[in-house]
Protein backbone atom coordinates (compact mmCIF):
# COMPACT_ATOMS: atom_id res chain seq x y z
CA UNK A 1 0.00 0.00 0.00
CA UNK A 2 1.26 3.14 -1.00
CA UNK A 3 1.19 5.48 1.54
CA UNK A 4 3.08 8.92 0.93
CA UNK A 5 4.36 10.93 -2.34
CA UNK A 6 8.04 9.88 -1.59
CA UNK A 7 6.51 5.90 -1.98
CA UNK A 8 4.63 6.69 -5.32
CA UNK A 9 8.31 8.10 -7.07
CA UNK A 10 9.81 5.38 -5.20
CA UNK A 11 7.32 2.96 -7.32
CA UNK A 12 8.05 4.68 -10.46
CA UNK A 13 11.64 4.67 -10.41
CA UNK A 14 11.04 0.72 -9.25
CA UNK A 15 9.09 0.05 -12.79
CA UNK A 16 10.37 2.42 -14.91
CA UNK A 17 13.63 3.28 -13.81
CA UNK A 18 15.40 4.98 -17.68
CA UNK A 19 11.90 6.21 -18.77
CA UNK A 20 11.95 10.28 -19.10
CA UNK A 21 10.25 11.56 -15.51
CA UNK A 22 10.68 15.38 -16.58
CA UNK A 23 11.89 17.47 -18.94
CA UNK A 24 13.21 21.30 -17.90
CA UNK A 25 14.35 23.54 -21.06
CA UNK A 26 17.34 21.32 -22.78
CA UNK A 27 17.54 18.47 -19.93
CA UNK A 28 15.59 15.50 -18.84
CA UNK A 29 15.61 13.51 -15.78
CA UNK A 30 14.81 9.58 -15.72
CA UNK A 31 12.90 8.46 -12.83
CA UNK A 32 15.82 6.86 -11.34
CA UNK A 33 17.76 10.08 -11.34
CA UNK A 34 14.90 11.73 -10.51
CA UNK A 35 14.55 9.60 -7.36
CA UNK A 36 18.67 9.77 -6.47
CA UNK A 37 18.44 13.47 -6.74
CA UNK A 38 15.29 13.55 -4.22
CA UNK A 39 17.11 11.35 -1.99
CA UNK A 40 20.24 14.09 -1.91
CA UNK A 41 18.14 17.04 -0.93
CA UNK A 42 16.04 14.53 1.40
CA UNK A 43 19.34 13.99 3.50
CA UNK A 44 20.35 17.68 3.37
CA UNK A 45 17.07 18.84 4.55
CA UNK A 46 17.80 16.35 7.48
CA UNK A 47 21.03 17.48 8.20
CA UNK A 48 19.05 20.89 8.58
CA UNK A 49 16.99 19.76 10.99
CA UNK A 50 14.13 18.98 9.30
CA UNK A 51 11.61 16.42 10.94
CA UNK A 52 8.04 14.90 10.64
CA UNK A 53 5.71 17.77 10.47
CA UNK A 54 8.08 20.57 9.94
CA UNK A 55 7.18 22.85 6.79
CA UNK A 56 9.32 23.45 4.30
CA UNK A 57 8.56 26.47 1.75
CA UNK A 58 9.49 26.20 -2.06
CA UNK A 59 10.09 29.42 -3.29
CA UNK A 60 11.05 28.83 -6.93
CA UNK A 61 9.45 28.92 -10.41
CA UNK A 62 9.12 25.29 -12.25
CA UNK A 63 12.66 23.92 -12.27
CA UNK A 64 13.90 20.45 -11.29
CA UNK A 65 15.52 21.87 -7.91
CA UNK A 66 11.37 22.43 -7.07
CA UNK A 67 10.86 19.22 -7.65
CA UNK A 68 13.57 17.97 -6.04
CA UNK A 69 12.45 20.17 -2.46
CA UNK A 70 8.43 19.03 -2.50
CA UNK A 71 9.32 15.54 -3.10
CA UNK A 72 12.67 15.60 -0.45
CA UNK A 73 10.60 17.37 1.85
CA UNK A 74 8.30 14.78 1.80
CA UNK A 75 10.75 11.46 2.14
CA UNK A 76 11.87 13.30 5.25
CA UNK A 77 8.32 13.12 6.74
CA UNK A 78 7.99 17.33 6.49
CA UNK A 79 4.77 19.52 5.14
CA UNK A 80 5.74 20.90 1.57
CA UNK A 81 4.48 24.61 1.16
CA UNK A 82 5.08 25.94 -2.20
CA UNK A 83 5.06 29.27 -2.98
CA UNK A 84 3.47 31.13 -5.93
CA UNK A 85 6.52 32.82 -7.60
CA UNK A 86 4.47 35.04 -8.70
CA UNK A 87 4.03 36.29 -4.90
CA UNK A 88 5.63 39.83 -3.91
CA UNK A 89 7.49 39.61 -0.38
CA UNK A 90 4.88 40.89 1.63
CA UNK A 91 2.43 38.23 0.72
CA UNK A 92 5.62 35.12 0.93
CA UNK A 93 6.05 36.76 4.76
CA UNK A 94 2.44 36.19 5.55
CA UNK A 95 3.03 32.49 4.28
CA UNK A 96 6.42 31.82 6.05
CA UNK A 97 4.83 33.27 9.25
CA UNK A 98 1.29 32.00 8.93
CA UNK A 99 2.26 28.59 9.16
CA UNK A 100 5.59 28.59 10.93
CA UNK A 101 7.87 27.94 8.17
CA UNK A 102 11.24 26.15 9.33
CA UNK A 103 13.09 26.13 6.30
CA UNK A 104 13.26 28.08 2.87
CA UNK A 105 14.40 27.01 -0.59
CA UNK A 106 15.05 29.80 -3.16
CA UNK A 107 17.30 31.26 -5.26
CA UNK A 108 19.71 33.94 -4.46
CA UNK A 109 17.74 36.62 -6.54
CA UNK A 110 14.45 35.99 -4.86
CA UNK A 111 15.97 35.91 -1.39
CA UNK A 112 17.17 39.55 -2.21
CA UNK A 113 13.68 40.48 -2.39
CA UNK A 114 13.12 38.83 0.59
CA UNK A 115 15.49 40.53 2.85
CA UNK A 116 13.60 43.35 4.35
CA UNK A 117 10.78 40.29 5.41
CA UNK A 118 12.54 37.89 6.65
CA UNK A 119 14.07 39.34 9.93
CA UNK A 120 9.99 38.98 11.01
CA UNK A 121 10.08 35.47 9.99
CA UNK A 122 11.02 34.15 14.01
CA UNK A 123 10.49 30.28 13.18
CA UNK A 124 12.68 30.26 10.03
CA UNK A 125 15.75 29.54 10.80
CA UNK A 126 17.48 28.09 7.34
CA UNK A 127 17.47 29.06 3.91
CA UNK A 128 18.42 26.61 0.95
CA UNK A 129 19.65 28.12 -2.54
CA UNK A 130 19.63 26.76 -5.39
CA UNK A 131 22.88 28.76 -6.39
CA UNK A 132 25.90 28.66 -5.12
CA UNK A 133 26.06 30.00 -1.16
CA UNK A 134 29.04 31.53 0.40
CA UNK A 135 30.47 29.39 3.15
CA UNK A 136 29.19 30.91 6.29
CA UNK A 137 26.72 33.09 4.88
CA UNK A 138 23.99 34.39 6.96
CA UNK A 139 21.09 36.80 6.78
CA UNK A 140 20.30 38.51 9.91
CA UNK A 141 19.58 35.37 12.61
CA UNK A 142 19.31 32.93 9.11
CA UNK A 143 22.01 30.47 7.87
CA UNK A 144 22.26 30.41 4.23
CA UNK A 145 23.36 26.80 2.66
CA UNK A 146 23.44 25.45 -1.02
CA UNK A 147 20.40 23.10 -1.42
CA UNK A 148 22.54 20.59 -3.79
CA UNK A 149 25.73 19.67 -1.93
CA UNK A 150 28.57 18.11 -3.28
CA UNK A 151 27.79 14.53 -3.21
CA UNK A 152 29.23 10.90 -3.71
CA UNK A 153 26.86 8.09 -5.44
CA UNK A 154 27.06 6.43 -1.73
CA UNK A 155 25.32 9.10 -0.38
CA UNK A 156 22.09 8.21 -2.78
CA UNK A 157 20.81 5.49 -1.06
CA UNK A 158 17.32 6.08 0.77
CA UNK A 159 18.42 3.62 3.38
CA UNK A 160 16.93 5.03 6.87
CA UNK A 161 15.47 7.95 5.01
CA UNK A 162 11.71 7.75 4.98
CA UNK A 163 9.93 8.79 8.41
CA UNK A 164 7.37 6.68 9.37
CA UNK A 165 3.94 8.31 8.01
CA UNK A 166 0.43 7.01 7.53
CA UNK A 167 -1.66 8.29 4.52
CA UNK A 168 -3.99 10.30 6.75
CA UNK A 169 -0.63 12.35 8.08
CA UNK A 170 -0.34 15.89 6.62
CA UNK A 171 1.35 16.19 3.37
CA UNK A 172 1.15 19.71 2.13
CA UNK A 173 -0.14 22.89 2.63
CA UNK A 174 -1.64 25.13 -0.32
CA UNK A 175 -2.14 28.91 0.09
CA UNK A 176 -5.73 30.08 -1.07
CA UNK A 177 -7.68 33.19 -0.88
CA UNK A 178 -10.50 33.82 1.15
CA UNK A 179 -13.05 36.01 0.84
CA UNK A 180 -11.89 38.43 3.48
CA UNK A 181 -8.30 38.47 4.98
CA UNK A 182 -5.20 37.26 4.11
CA UNK A 183 -4.88 33.50 2.03
CA UNK A 184 -5.42 30.32 4.34
CA UNK A 185 -3.32 27.43 4.58
CA UNK A 186 -5.37 24.30 3.57
CA UNK A 187 -3.85 21.30 5.13
CA UNK A 188 -3.66 18.10 2.34
CA UNK A 189 -2.93 14.86 3.62
CA UNK A 190 -1.03 12.10 1.88
CA UNK A 191 -4.00 10.10 1.55
CA UNK A 192 -5.40 13.22 -0.53
CA UNK A 193 -2.75 13.82 -2.87
CA UNK A 194 -2.76 9.87 -3.40
CA UNK A 195 -6.59 9.33 -3.66
CA UNK A 196 -6.36 12.37 -5.92
CA UNK A 197 -3.76 11.32 -8.86
CA UNK A 198 -5.20 7.81 -8.83
CA UNK A 199 -9.40 9.46 -9.37
CA UNK A 200 -7.71 11.61 -12.27
CA UNK A 201 -5.39 9.51 -13.87
CA UNK A 202 -8.61 6.86 -14.36
CA UNK A 203 -10.64 9.11 -15.90
CA UNK A 204 -7.75 10.60 -17.86
CA UNK A 205 -6.96 6.78 -18.84
CA UNK A 206 -2.83 8.46 -18.18
CA UNK A 207 -0.60 6.29 -19.27
CA UNK A 208 3.71 5.62 -19.20
CA UNK A 209 3.88 6.71 -22.51
CA UNK A 210 1.92 9.92 -21.86
CA UNK A 211 3.76 13.91 -22.10
CA UNK A 212 1.80 16.27 -20.04
CA UNK A 213 3.09 19.31 -19.81
CA UNK A 214 2.79 21.15 -16.68
CA UNK A 215 1.80 24.76 -17.02
CA UNK A 216 -0.10 25.75 -14.06
CA UNK A 217 2.26 27.16 -10.67
CA UNK A 218 2.76 24.17 -8.28
CA UNK A 219 1.07 26.52 -5.77
CA UNK A 220 -2.19 25.66 -7.19
CA UNK A 221 -3.71 21.81 -6.48
CA UNK A 222 -4.45 21.81 -10.62
CA UNK A 223 -0.79 21.91 -11.20
CA UNK A 224 0.85 20.00 -8.27
CA UNK A 225 -1.42 17.36 -9.29
CA UNK A 226 -0.20 17.04 -13.35
CA UNK A 227 3.05 15.91 -11.31
CA UNK A 228 1.45 13.27 -8.77
CA UNK A 229 -0.66 11.93 -11.66
CA UNK A 230 2.20 11.53 -13.84
CA UNK A 231 4.36 9.95 -11.53
CA UNK A 232 1.53 7.21 -10.61
CA UNK A 233 1.22 6.50 -14.24
CA UNK A 234 5.15 6.31 -15.31
CA UNK A 235 4.72 9.46 -17.32
CA UNK A 236 7.03 12.17 -18.43
CA UNK A 237 6.28 15.79 -17.36
CA UNK A 238 7.76 18.89 -19.29
CA UNK A 239 8.20 21.79 -16.93
CA UNK A 240 7.33 25.32 -18.16
CA UNK A 241 6.05 28.55 -16.60
CA UNK A 242 3.63 30.51 -19.11
CA UNK A 243 4.76 33.70 -19.67
CA UNK A 244 4.43 33.77 -24.31
CA UNK A 245 2.54 31.85 -26.12
CA UNK A 246 4.59 30.35 -28.42
CA UNK A 247 6.82 28.91 -25.87
CA UNK A 248 4.16 26.55 -25.17
CA UNK A 249 3.63 26.13 -28.98
CA UNK A 250 7.29 24.76 -29.13
CA UNK A 251 7.18 22.96 -26.49
CA UNK A 252 3.89 21.04 -27.51
CA UNK A 253 5.66 20.35 -31.15
CA UNK A 254 9.42 19.20 -29.78
CA UNK A 255 8.31 17.13 -26.76
CA UNK A 256 4.96 15.84 -28.60
CA UNK A 257 2.50 16.29 -25.89
CA UNK A 258 -0.18 13.91 -25.03
CA UNK A 259 -1.92 15.93 -22.39
CA UNK A 260 -2.34 20.23 -21.68
CA UNK A 261 -4.25 21.28 -18.24
CA UNK A 262 -4.74 24.96 -18.34
CA UNK A 263 -7.71 27.66 -17.05
CA UNK A 264 -9.91 29.48 -19.78
CA UNK A 265 -7.43 32.63 -19.66
CA UNK A 266 -4.16 30.45 -20.56
CA UNK A 267 -6.79 28.72 -23.31
CA UNK A 268 -7.95 31.73 -24.60
CA UNK A 269 -4.36 32.61 -25.55
CA UNK A 270 -3.65 29.09 -26.67
CA UNK A 271 -6.63 29.59 -28.93
CA UNK A 272 -5.41 32.89 -30.83
CA UNK A 273 -1.89 31.64 -31.32
CA UNK A 274 -0.20 30.23 -34.56
CA UNK A 275 0.19 26.63 -34.51
CA UNK A 276 1.91 25.22 -37.39
CA UNK A 277 0.52 22.62 -39.34
CA UNK A 278 0.20 19.13 -37.05
CA UNK A 279 2.77 20.57 -34.23
CA UNK A 280 -0.58 19.48 -31.94
CA UNK A 281 -1.42 16.48 -33.34
CA UNK A 282 -0.07 14.61 -30.34
CA UNK A 283 -2.09 16.11 -27.50
CA UNK A 284 -4.99 12.99 -26.61
CA UNK A 285 -6.31 15.28 -24.00
CA UNK A 286 -7.38 18.74 -22.70
CA UNK A 287 -8.20 19.44 -18.95
CA UNK A 288 -10.11 22.58 -17.72
CA UNK A 289 -10.95 24.18 -14.31
CA UNK A 290 -10.26 27.00 -12.38
CA UNK A 291 -13.64 28.22 -14.47
CA UNK A 292 -15.87 27.78 -16.95
CA UNK A 293 -15.03 27.00 -20.62
CA UNK A 294 -16.96 29.19 -22.86
CA UNK A 295 -18.47 27.19 -25.57
CA UNK A 296 -16.66 29.64 -28.58
CA UNK A 297 -13.58 28.74 -26.81
CA UNK A 298 -13.88 25.57 -26.67
CA UNK A 299 -15.13 25.20 -30.36
CA UNK A 300 -11.77 27.03 -31.37
CA UNK A 301 -9.71 24.71 -29.30
CA UNK A 302 -11.59 21.42 -30.85
CA UNK A 303 -10.57 23.15 -34.05
CA UNK A 304 -6.82 23.52 -33.16
CA UNK A 305 -6.41 20.05 -31.10
CA UNK A 306 -8.46 17.95 -33.47
CA UNK A 307 -7.15 15.01 -31.95
CA UNK A 308 -7.56 15.68 -28.00
CA UNK A 309 -10.67 14.69 -25.87
CA UNK A 310 -11.40 18.14 -23.60
CA UNK A 311 -12.20 17.27 -20.21
CA UNK A 312 -13.92 19.74 -18.56
CA UNK A 313 -13.99 19.68 -14.95
CA UNK A 314 -14.79 21.48 -11.34
CA UNK A 315 -12.67 21.60 -8.12
CA UNK A 316 -12.00 23.33 -5.32
CA UNK A 317 -8.47 23.40 -3.32
CA UNK A 318 -10.42 22.25 -0.14
CA UNK A 319 -11.04 18.95 -1.87
CA UNK A 320 -8.58 18.95 -4.93
CA UNK A 321 -11.19 18.10 -7.48
CA UNK A 322 -15.27 17.78 -7.48
CA UNK A 323 -16.23 16.99 -10.86
CA UNK A 324 -16.01 16.01 -14.39
CA UNK A 325 -18.12 16.07 -17.79
CA UNK A 326 -16.73 13.08 -19.82
CA UNK A 327 -16.08 14.23 -23.42
CA UNK A 328 -18.40 12.44 -24.98
CA UNK A 329 -21.42 14.04 -22.98
CA UNK A 330 -20.41 17.90 -24.02
CA UNK A 331 -22.53 18.17 -26.80
CA UNK A 332 -25.65 16.67 -24.90
CA UNK A 333 -24.63 18.63 -21.49
CA UNK A 334 -23.88 22.30 -22.74
CA UNK A 335 -22.58 23.91 -19.82
CA UNK A 336 -22.42 21.00 -17.64
CA UNK A 337 -19.46 20.98 -14.78
CA UNK A 338 -20.37 17.05 -14.95
CA UNK A 339 -20.33 14.48 -12.31
CA UNK A 340 -18.55 13.20 -9.31
CA UNK A 341 -15.15 12.12 -10.23
CA UNK A 342 -14.25 8.47 -8.90
CA UNK A 343 -13.41 8.42 -4.88
CA UNK A 344 -16.10 11.39 -4.51
CA UNK A 345 -19.65 11.93 -3.64
CA UNK A 346 -21.36 15.09 -4.55
CA UNK A 347 -24.46 16.40 -3.03
CA UNK A 348 -26.78 19.77 -3.79
CA UNK A 349 -27.51 20.71 -0.37
CA UNK A 350 -30.21 23.24 1.19
CA UNK A 351 -29.63 25.73 3.86
CA UNK A 352 -31.24 23.02 6.45
CA UNK A 353 -28.88 20.04 5.48
CA UNK A 354 -31.78 18.63 3.34
CA UNK A 355 -31.05 17.55 -0.16
CA UNK A 356 -32.08 19.17 -3.13
CA UNK A 357 -34.46 18.08 -5.87
CA UNK A 358 -33.86 17.99 -9.38
CA UNK A 359 -33.13 21.36 -10.70
CA UNK A 360 -33.36 23.03 -7.31
CA UNK A 361 -30.42 25.43 -6.74
CA UNK A 362 -28.48 24.50 -3.47
CA UNK A 363 -24.90 24.33 -1.87
CA UNK A 364 -22.69 21.91 -3.60
CA UNK A 365 -21.38 19.73 -0.75
CA UNK A 366 -18.54 17.44 -1.40
CA UNK A 367 -17.81 14.16 0.92
CA UNK A 368 -14.86 11.31 0.24
CA UNK A 369 -11.33 11.17 0.99
CA UNK A 370 -10.16 13.92 -1.40
CA UNK A 371 -11.71 16.13 1.17
CA UNK A 372 -8.65 17.81 2.93
CA UNK A 373 -7.73 18.15 6.77
CA UNK A 374 -8.80 21.77 6.88
CA UNK A 375 -7.31 25.28 7.13
CA UNK A 376 -4.32 26.02 8.87
CA UNK A 377 -4.05 27.33 12.70
CA UNK A 378 -7.66 28.52 11.37
CA UNK A 379 -10.23 26.29 13.59
CA UNK A 380 -13.24 28.83 13.30
CA UNK A 381 -12.96 28.85 9.41
CA UNK A 382 -12.32 25.19 9.24
CA UNK A 383 -16.09 25.00 11.07
CA UNK A 384 -17.22 27.10 8.74
CA UNK A 385 -16.53 25.50 5.89
CA UNK A 386 -16.08 21.38 6.81
CA UNK A 387 -19.31 20.26 8.72
CA UNK A 388 -21.17 17.70 8.87
CA UNK A 389 -22.06 14.99 6.74
CA UNK A 390 -25.72 14.91 5.71
CA UNK A 391 -26.26 11.41 4.76
CA UNK A 392 -24.34 9.74 7.54
CA UNK A 393 -26.21 7.94 9.47
CA UNK A 394 -27.00 9.53 13.02
CA UNK A 395 -25.62 6.24 15.09
CA UNK A 396 -22.12 6.76 13.78
CA UNK A 397 -19.63 9.00 15.06
CA UNK A 398 -18.83 11.54 12.17
CA UNK A 399 -14.83 11.55 11.67
CA UNK A 400 -14.42 12.77 8.52
CA UNK A 401 -16.19 15.57 8.01
CA UNK A 402 -17.46 17.62 4.26
CA UNK A 403 -16.48 20.76 2.81
CA UNK A 404 -19.25 22.87 1.80
CA UNK A 405 -18.00 24.65 -0.93
CA UNK A 406 -20.07 28.14 -0.93
CA UNK A 407 -20.71 27.35 -4.39
CA UNK A 408 -24.85 27.31 -5.59
CA UNK A 409 -25.57 24.47 -8.59
CA UNK A 410 -27.92 22.29 -9.55
CA UNK A 411 -28.27 18.74 -10.95
CA UNK A 412 -30.71 17.89 -13.97
CA UNK A 413 -32.62 15.15 -13.73
CA UNK A 414 -30.04 12.14 -14.88
CA UNK A 415 -27.81 14.22 -11.75
CA UNK A 416 -25.29 15.99 -14.23
CA UNK A 417 -24.27 19.19 -12.32
CA UNK A 418 -24.45 22.90 -13.20
CA UNK A 419 -22.84 26.10 -11.60
CA UNK A 420 -24.43 28.73 -10.91
CA UNK A 421 -22.72 31.10 -8.83
CA UNK A 422 -20.41 31.70 -5.94
CA UNK A 423 -21.93 32.59 -2.62
CA UNK A 424 -19.10 34.78 -1.28
CA UNK A 425 -17.53 37.43 -2.84
CA UNK A 426 -14.60 35.91 -4.13
CA UNK A 427 -12.95 36.80 -7.61
CA UNK A 428 -12.33 34.00 -9.59
CA UNK A 429 -9.48 34.63 -11.87
CA UNK A 430 -7.02 33.20 -14.51
CA UNK A 431 -7.53 30.02 -12.03
CA UNK A 432 -7.01 31.53 -8.84
CA UNK A 433 -9.34 32.29 -6.11
CA UNK A 434 -8.33 36.35 -5.39
CA UNK A 435 -9.63 37.67 -2.04
CA UNK A 436 -11.22 41.40 -3.02
CA UNK A 437 -9.94 42.99 1.01
CA UNK A 438 -6.38 42.27 -0.30
CA UNK A 439 -6.78 43.87 -3.91
CA UNK A 440 -8.74 46.85 -1.68
CA UNK A 441 -5.47 46.68 1.18
CA UNK A 442 -3.24 47.48 -1.40
CA UNK A 443 -5.09 50.61 -2.89
CA UNK A 444 -5.87 51.99 0.29
CA UNK A 445 -2.01 51.91 0.83
CA UNK A 446 -1.51 54.40 -2.26
CA UNK A 447 -3.47 56.92 -1.21
CA UNK A 448 -4.50 58.35 2.56
CA UNK A 449 -7.40 60.34 0.46
CA UNK A 450 -9.05 57.45 -0.53
CA UNK A 451 -12.39 56.59 1.46
CA UNK A 452 -13.94 53.82 0.08
CA UNK A 453 -12.18 50.97 -2.20
CA UNK A 454 -14.15 48.05 -3.47
CA UNK A 455 -12.50 45.01 -6.20
CA UNK A 456 -15.22 42.83 -8.04
CA UNK A 457 -14.48 40.25 -10.66
CA UNK A 458 -16.47 41.24 -13.65
CA UNK A 459 -16.92 38.63 -16.96
CA UNK A 460 -14.65 40.05 -19.65
CA UNK A 461 -15.85 37.31 -21.86
CA UNK A 462 -13.65 34.61 -20.91
CA UNK A 463 -12.71 34.74 -17.04
CA UNK A 464 -13.46 37.31 -14.40
CA UNK A 465 -11.21 40.60 -14.58
CA UNK A 466 -10.61 42.60 -11.18
CA UNK A 467 -11.83 46.18 -11.54
CA UNK A 468 -11.43 48.61 -8.33
CA UNK A 469 -13.76 51.40 -7.98
CA UNK A 470 -12.43 54.06 -5.35
CA UNK A 471 -13.91 57.36 -4.07
CA UNK A 472 -11.65 60.39 -2.29
CA UNK A 473 -11.62 63.14 -0.36
CA UNK A 474 -8.64 64.48 -2.02
CA UNK A 475 -7.89 65.87 -5.42
CA UNK A 476 -8.14 63.87 -8.69
CA UNK A 477 -5.59 60.96 -8.15
CA UNK A 478 -2.42 59.93 -10.77
CA UNK A 479 -4.26 57.11 -11.29
CA UNK A 480 -1.09 56.07 -13.93
CA UNK A 481 1.13 56.11 -10.70
CA UNK A 482 -0.73 54.01 -8.76
CA UNK A 483 -0.77 51.24 -11.49
CA UNK A 484 3.22 51.14 -11.47
CA UNK A 485 3.11 51.03 -7.56
CA UNK A 486 0.58 48.43 -7.29
CA UNK A 487 2.96 46.33 -10.03
CA UNK A 488 5.57 46.15 -7.18
CA UNK A 489 3.02 45.24 -4.89
CA UNK A 490 0.97 42.72 -5.91
CA UNK A 491 1.58 39.18 -8.18
CA UNK A 492 0.09 39.69 -11.89
CA UNK A 493 -2.94 37.97 -11.26
CA UNK A 494 -4.01 40.37 -8.36
CA UNK A 495 -3.55 43.23 -10.66
CA UNK A 496 -7.16 45.58 -11.64
CA UNK A 497 -8.02 45.38 -15.25
CA UNK A 498 -9.17 49.12 -14.62
CA UNK A 499 -9.42 51.89 -11.76
CA UNK A 500 -12.36 53.74 -11.47
CA UNK A 501 -12.25 56.80 -9.19
CA UNK A 502 -16.60 57.48 -8.44
CA UNK A 503 -17.78 60.78 -6.24
CA UNK A 504 -18.85 58.11 -3.62
CA UNK A 505 -20.25 54.78 -3.57
CA UNK A 506 -23.23 53.28 -3.09
CA UNK A 507 -23.93 51.82 1.23
CA UNK A 508 -26.20 49.98 2.40
CA UNK A 509 -28.62 50.05 5.23
CA UNK A 510 -25.93 49.12 7.51
CA UNK A 511 -23.69 51.68 6.08
CA UNK A 512 -20.81 49.49 4.04
CA UNK A 513 -20.48 49.55 0.54
CA UNK A 514 -22.89 47.65 -1.19
CA UNK A 515 -21.70 45.10 -3.42
CA UNK A 516 -24.22 43.91 -4.73
CA UNK A 517 -25.47 46.73 -6.32
CA UNK A 518 -21.98 47.39 -7.94
CA UNK A 519 -21.69 44.01 -8.83
CA UNK A 520 -24.69 44.45 -11.15
CA UNK A 521 -23.99 48.76 -11.78
CA UNK A 522 -20.76 47.11 -13.58
CA UNK A 523 -21.58 43.18 -14.76
CA UNK A 524 -21.10 43.86 -18.23
CA UNK A 525 -18.09 46.70 -18.10
CA UNK A 526 -15.43 44.34 -20.02
CA UNK A 527 -17.96 43.19 -22.23
CA UNK A 528 -18.30 46.81 -23.76
CA UNK A 529 -15.55 46.94 -25.88
CA UNK A 530 -14.89 50.73 -25.02
CA UNK A 531 -13.81 49.39 -21.68
CA UNK A 532 -12.14 45.79 -22.75
CA UNK A 533 -8.54 47.13 -22.69
CA UNK A 534 -6.13 46.87 -19.41
CA UNK A 535 -5.73 50.65 -18.08
CA UNK A 536 -6.58 52.87 -15.58
CA UNK A 537 -9.39 55.61 -16.01
CA UNK A 538 -11.29 58.12 -13.59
Amino acid sequence: MTKNLYQLLQQAQQTFPQHTALYFKDKSLSYTELYQQVNVVARTLQQHGIKRFDRVAVYLPKQFETIYSIWGTNACGGVFVPVNPALKAVQVQHILQDCNVRLLVTSKDRLATLTEVLADCPDLHTILLTDEAEPGQVVGHLAIKPLMPATSQSELSDAKLQAAVTDSDMAAILYTSGSTGKPKGVVLSQRNMLVGASSVASYLQNRSDDIILALLPLSFDYGLSQLTTAFLSGASVVLLDFFLVQDVVRAVARHKVTGIAAVPPLWAQLAKAKWPDDSAATVRYLTNSGGAMPQALLSQLQSIFSNAAPYLMYGLTEAFRSTYLPPADLARKPGSIGKAIPNAEILVVREDGSLCGPNEPGELVHRGPLVSLGYWNAPEKTAERFKFDPITPDGIQITSPAVWSGDTVKADEEGYLYFIGRRDEMIKTSGYRVSPTEVEEAVYRLDPALVDVAAMGVYDGVDQAILVVVATSGSAPDVNSWQTQLKRSLPNFMQPRTILVLDSLPKNANGKIDRKTLASQYQDYFLDSNNSMTGLST
